[in-house]
C-alpha cells in the first residue's frame, strides 16, 4: 500500500480508504481516485486478507461450506451468494465438504484460519453433530441455508417447503389428477421436509395414498428411472408425479420418454427449485420456483449485520412460487372418467 501511495503521490491512509471502500470524512476527488487505482493496478496490488485481520479489520471474505458441488441447484446458489457478497464488497471462499464430516471439520478450521468475517453452511449437515458443534463454537457468524427446518445455535435462511408443495399438488388436482406419487432423494433437509408435506396434503383428504406411492432415488438426471418403472408397475398408476426437486423432474421426463409415455398427455410431472434448465427441458417443466436470490440477500445481510445481537439465532423462511409450464396437463381421459368427483378439499 505504500507503494501504491508513492507512485500515485498521495498519502498512504488515502490509499487505503479508497481501496477498503471506507466511509471517507475528508472528500477524494475522482482524479485522485482514478490515480490510485491505475497505480495499484500497475503494481499488481493485492489486499492481504490476515493483515487486515491482525488489524481488526474486516477480511472482506465469507466462507461457504456446500455439501454437494455437483448437485445443480448449489451451483445456481452459489452464483447468487457470491454475486450478493460481491455487492457488499466481499469475495466468496468456497469448500466443498462432498458429504463428509472430517472433511467439512477440517473446511470449517481452514476457513477460520482465513480470518473469514462469517461462514455459510450450505445444505443439511445434520448428520455430521461434530461440524455442527465446531461451529457453534466458531468466533465468526454462521448461517445455515437450504437445511430445512430451523437449526439451533446458527442463523438461518430456509424456504417454506410444505407451501410450496401444497402449491403443486393443489395445480395437480385442480387439473383433475387424483393418483399422484412422490420421488423424492436423500431423506434429508429440504426433500425430507417435501415428502412430509406431500404426505400431509393427502392425510386432510378421503383420498388413499398406497405407500408405493412414495419412492426415492438418487438426486441425479438418470437416478429416479427404476422409481419410475416401479411406479408404472402398480394396480393402478398415476397419472401425476411430484418430483422433490428438479434433477429428479428432469429425469423422470428423460426416463418417461425412454419407456414411450408422452409428458403431460399420458403422465404430467412437476419438480422443485426452477433452476436454469426447467425452462429448458422438453417438455419445460413446471416447477415450484426457490427464491434464490432474496435468500442469498438474507443469509449476507444476517451474515454481515455488525450490530445484531450475537446471542438471538434468527430465522428467515421465504416463500416460493408456482411456474407453469408445459408438463402439466390434465390426466388421459380414461382416468378423469374414473375419478371420484369429491376428491381433493384443498385449493
Amino acid at each position: 500500500m505504500a507503494d501504491v501511495a508513492r507512485a500515485a503521490g498521495v498519502a498512504q491512509s488515502t490509499v487505503s480508504r479508497i481501496l477498503n471502500r471506507a466511509p471517507e470524512a475528508i472528500l477524494v476527488t475522482e482524479a485522485t481516485r482514478e490515480r490510485v487505482l491505475a497505480a495499484a493496478q500497475r503494481l499488481d496490488y493485492r489486499p492481504n486478507p490476515l493483515a487486515r485481520a491482525l488489524r481488526g479489520a474486516p477480511t472482506m471474505l465469507i466462507g461457504a461450506i456446500v455439501r454437494d458441488v455437483t448437485d445443480p441447484f448449489f451451483a445456481v446458489a452459489i452464483d447468487a451468494l457470491a454475486s450478493t457478497a460481491a455487492g457488499h464488497g466481499y469475495s466468496l471462499v468456497l469448500g466443498h465438504a462432498r458429504s463428509r464430516a472430517d472433511e467439512a471439520l477440517a473446511l470449517a478450521a481452514v476457513l477460520e484460519a482465513r480470518q473469514c468475517d462469517a461462514i455459510l453452511l450450505l445444505g443439511d449437515f445434520r448428520e455430521e453433530p461434530m461440524l455442527i458443534d465446531d461451529l457453534r463454537q466458531s468466533q465468526v457468524p454462521v448461517v445455515a441455508m437450504w437445511h430445512g427446518s430451523r437449526i439451533k445455535g446458527f442463523h438461518s435462511v430456509t424456504v417454506d417447503n410444505s407451501a410450496g408443495i401444497r402449491d403443486a399438488l393443489d395445480h395437480l388436482s385442480g387439473l383433475g389428477h387424483r393418483r399422484i406419487a412422490f420421488v423424492g432423494g436423500e431423506s434429508l433437509g429440504d426433500i425430507r421436509e417435501r415428502e412430509e408435506a406431500y404426505r400431509e396434503y393427502f392425510g386432510e383428504t378421503d383420498i388413499v395414498v398406497p405407500d408405493s406411492f412414495v419412492q426415492r432415488a438418487s438426486n441425479t438426471f438418470l437416478g429416479p428411472g427404476p422409481a419410475l418403472e416401479r411406479l408404472l408397475r402398480s394396480p393402478e398408476p398415476p397419472t401425476a408425479l411430484m418430483a422433490a426437486t428438479d434433477v429428479l423432474g428432469a429425469g423422470l421426463i428423460h426416463a418417461a420418454v425412454g419407456l414411450g409415455l408422452r409428458v403431460p398427455d399420458d403422465l404430467s410431472i412437476v419438480g422443485f427449485d426452477d433452476i436454469p434448465f426447467a425452462a429448458a427441458t422438453v417438455p419445460a417443466l413446471t416447477t415450484v420456483h426457490m427464491p434464490v436470490a432474496e435468500m442469498s440477500a438474507a443469509a449476507v445481510e444476517l451474515a454481515l449485520s455488525p450490530d445484531r445481537d450475537p446471542t438471538d439465532r434468527e430465522t428467515r423462511i421465504l416463500t416460493p412460487t408456482l411456474v407453469t409450464r408445459s408438463s402439466t396437463a390434465p390426466p388421459p381421459l380414461q382416468h378423469r372418467l374414473a375419478s371420484r368427483p369429491a376428491g381433493l378439499s384443498h385449493g
